[in-house]
């Protein structure tokens, strides 16, 4: 989504930070706190991928607009508030030159408008549309927030010079994190690194196992130099709604119990949580 079609919805990440909140202020642990996480809304798609046409069809999109309210209706419900509510890529299916990109553009924008203006959006580019930069940090509450764009990171074939950008800037990002001793830093992306183990095969909906592997080791190596542990944060959306969570610990990937991976009320043990969308369909 371009900044033209979203228009002055959203928070537009610029110079490669948010300007929703305020380094300066947030970059001090003050406490637990907690957001939301959604994805793909992707007005459009339903239909196309109930009758096998994902690539021309998406004419109809009342159902994703209907699913979309209430979430917006339950965000607003909540008290205390969220710090900030996350959409982890594919907000509408159209893609740029496709029929209907302008109209699920605009119903988009409609129904987001309604998300309590005291609950800032973080917009994260999934392969369908991207808003302002498409990789950028920003600090809450203490906590290091990484968005990536996993785009580059599953085919950068006609683009590696911006896929090498965008890992040096990561490998900033991580010295800075350690720098200030922040106690969290987690990673927002697309594209999972893996929907059921790190070692699984390669396929549509996943990064393929060299770049996982690079990945999961870069958040390990950074984690121990905290010097603690790794986190690997699993999600499925947007129709499963089960999350649980993978730890490092000694170089092995463990399964944890947990349903979620909140951010401790004494600041627990600092780490590398990267958080992604498990999507049916990107």
């Amino acid at each position: 989504m371009s900044a033209a079609e979203a228009g002055g919805v959203f928070h537009r990440a610029r110079g490669r930070t948010l300007d929703a909140f305020s380094a300066e202020k947030e970059r001090e642990w003050k406490g637990p706190f907690y957001f939301i996480q959604g994805t793909d809304p992707q007005f459009g798609l339903m239909k196309a991928w109930s009758i096998g046409d994902c690539d021309n069809s998406g004419d109809e999109w009342g159902q994703e607009v209907r699913l979309t309210e209430q979430a917006v209706q339950a965000v607003n419900k909540l008290n205390p508030k969220p710090r900030f509510f996350v959409l982890c890529g594919d907000l509408i299916h159209a893609m740029p030159g496709m029929p209907w990109r302008k109209e699920q553009t605009a119903d988009l924008q409609r129904v987001l408008r309604d998300v309590d203006s005291e609950i800032p959006l973080v917009l994260v580019s999934g392969n369908h549309d991207t808003w302002g930069d498409d990789y950028f940090s920003f600090w809450v509450g203490g906590v290091l927030f990484l968005v990536l764009n996993s785009q580059f990171l599953y085919n950068c074939s006609g683009c590696p010079a911006l896929k090498q950008a965008q890992d040096a800037w990561l490998d900033q990002q991580l010295r800075l994190a350690e720098q200030h001793r922040c106690r969290h830093a987690v990673v927002f992306q697309h594209i999972p690194l893996f929907l059921q183990s790190i070692d699984e095969d390669d396929n549509y909906f996943n990064l393929t196992r060299a770049i996982r592997r690079e990945l999961a080791d870069k958040f390990a190596r950074a984690a121990r130099e905290s010097p603690k542990r790794a986190h690997q944060g699993r999600g499925y959306g947007p129709r499963g709604r089960t999350v649980t969570a993978e730890t490092e610990k000694d170089g092995q990937m463990a399964p944890s119990e947990q349903w979620e991976v909140p951010v401790p009320e004494d600041g627990g043990q600092q780490g590398i949580l990267p958080t992604r969308c498990h999507v049916i369909c990107r």
